[in-house]
Order: C-alpha cells, then sequence, then structure tokens
C-alpha cells in the first residue's frame, strides 16, 4: 500500500485506481458531521446569499407572511365601510329642512315698496279700491288710490305701492281733517280695540286700533313696510295746521267685524 494515495469517495464507489474499499472511521464521522450542518447552509443562503440561492428561500418566506396578510386585509375589519351610509345620510338630512330657512328672506323680497310722495297737486287717475269703514267715529266712504290733494279732496286715499288691505305689509290710507269732506276730523277719538273695516274685490278684513302717535310732518317711517298685515291712518294735527300728523296704527284681526258702520 506505500506510495498509493486514498481518496475518499462519499458513495463507496471506490478508490482513484478503480478497487473497492470500505470507507474508515474517520470518513463516516466526516460524511456525517457534512449532514448535520446542511439544514443550516441553507437557511444562512436565504438571508444573505446569492441571487440564486434567495429566490430559492424566497417560498418559504412568503408562507410564513401569507396568515399575517390575510388578517391584515380581512374586510371585515374595515370598520369606515360600514359607516359610510351613516355619514353620507346626514346632508340629505339638512336638505330637507333648508326651504324653511329659505321662506323669510322670499318674505322679505316680496313686502311691498311704497312710492314717493308726489308733487301736491299732480294729476292722479281717479280709482276706486273699495269701502273704508270706521264705525266708532261714523266713516263709510269710498277708499280711492292716490294721496295728492286731488284725490284727498274727494275722499280717503290709499299711498300708491304700500300693501293693500289684507295682504302682508303695511297699508297707509290718509285723508284730510278739517278741509273738504274731512273725513278723518275725529280720527283723535279712535281707542285701542275699535275696529277699521276695508272692503275690496278681495274681501272685508277687519283692523283693530292699536296705538295713536304724533309725529313730524317729515316722519316718512310710518309709510315702511312690515312682515305683518298691518294699516296706518294719518291726517294733519291738530285741526287746521300742518303743523304735525296723526297717526292711528292698526293690526290685522283674525276674527269678523262686530259692530257695523253707519252709512254716510
Amino acid at each position: 500500500m506505500k506510495g498509493r494515495s486514498l481518496r475518499l469517495d462519499p458513495s463507496g464507489a471506490g478508490d482513484a485506481t478503480g478497487g473497492r474499499r470500505r470507507p474508515s472511521r474517520r470518513a463516516l464521522t466526516r460524511i456525517a458531521l457534512l449532514a448535520a450542518l446542511a439544514p443550516f447552509a441553507s437557511s444562512l443562503a436565504a438571508c444573505g446569499g446569492d441571487g440564486g440561492q434567495a429566490e430559492a428561500a424566497s417560498p418559504v418566506l412568503s408562507g410564513e407572511v401569507a396568515p399575517t396578510s390575510t388578517v391584515v386585509d380581512d374586510p371585515s375589519l374595515v370598520a369606515p365601510t360600514t359607516a359610510v351610509p351613516s355619514t353620507t345620510m346626514a346632508p340629505t338630512t339638512v336638505a330637507e329642512t333648508t326651504p324653511a330657512t329659505t321662506v323669510p328672506p322670499t318674505v322679505v323680497e316680496t313686502l311691498p315698496v311704497p312710492a314717493p310722495p308726489p308733487p301736491p297737486r299732480a294729476d292722479e287717475p281717479y280709482v276706486e279700491l273699495g269701502r273704508l269703514q270706521i264705525p266708532k267715529i261714523g266713516i263709510d266712504a269710498v277708499l280711492l288710490q292716490g294721496i295728492t290733494l286731488n284725490t284727498l279732496d274727494l275722499g280717503p286715499g290709499h299711498w300708491p305701492g304700500t300693501a293693500l288691505p289684507g295682504q302682508i305689509g303695511n297699508t297707509v290710507i290718509a285723508g284730510h281733517r278739517t278741509s273738504h269732506n274731512k273725513i278723518f276730523r275725529n280720527i283723535d277719538q279712535l281707542a285701542p280695540g275699535d275696529e277699521v273695516i276695508f272692503s275690496t274685490s278681495e274681501g272685508d278684513f277687519v283692523y283693530l286700533v292699536r296705538e295713536t302717535t304724533i309725529v313730524k310732518p317729515d316722519a316718512m317711517y310710518i309709510v315702511e313696510q312690515t312682515n305683518e298685515p298691518t294699516a296706518t291712518l294719518f291726517a294733519c294735527h291738530p285741526p287746521g295746521s300742518t303743523r304735525e300728523r296723526i297717526v292711528v296704527h292698526l293690526d290685522l284681526s283674525t276674527g269678523p267685524a262686530t259692530s257695523v258702520a253707519p252709512s254716510v
């Protein structure tokens, strides 16, 4: 056996000369050690080996991660999905209340707009609006359209542009106190609760006296319009003077007239 080197063959095929020999105890121990280290070599290759080895190990890693990713993507855990219908219903509920909030502006926009005071003797057509009755002071007269002296010489006149009787707004009526028909001569005798009745093609409208005030001739605010059906009667004050104005403020009544005005 001198001069001949032996090469171990793990497969047991034999030596380099073709002869078959039984592996020594040392060779068998080495083979067993290599077999035991094989799993550790595979793990190292998966964590930091070359590209080919990393790809071979990737199925193992993805298999371990899969259960965790499945739990995260589970649709039953996405609470916002079930919350969307309740949050989208809120705008619908608010939209239903929007028409109520737009009613006040509509009422304000439709209020009548009083015409500017005309020249005292401007020409006005003769137009009858209906009748004016004030039972307390014996008035039953034709109600005319207009407030020039030419119109008021004939009877009480409605200020153009102010509300018509029975409508939302302020119905403004002027009349003489001491000249011509003297229709409002005793207007100062009216007290709260007294009736003033307007009869037009739209029906009969009963107003009740609220209060009486004395103002300066330039108190244009007495013709301002209101958001409720009101009325204003005015004339010169004191009788025989134009120094001030007497103003009777009225509110529309919800009931029928309780008194009948005598005919004039």
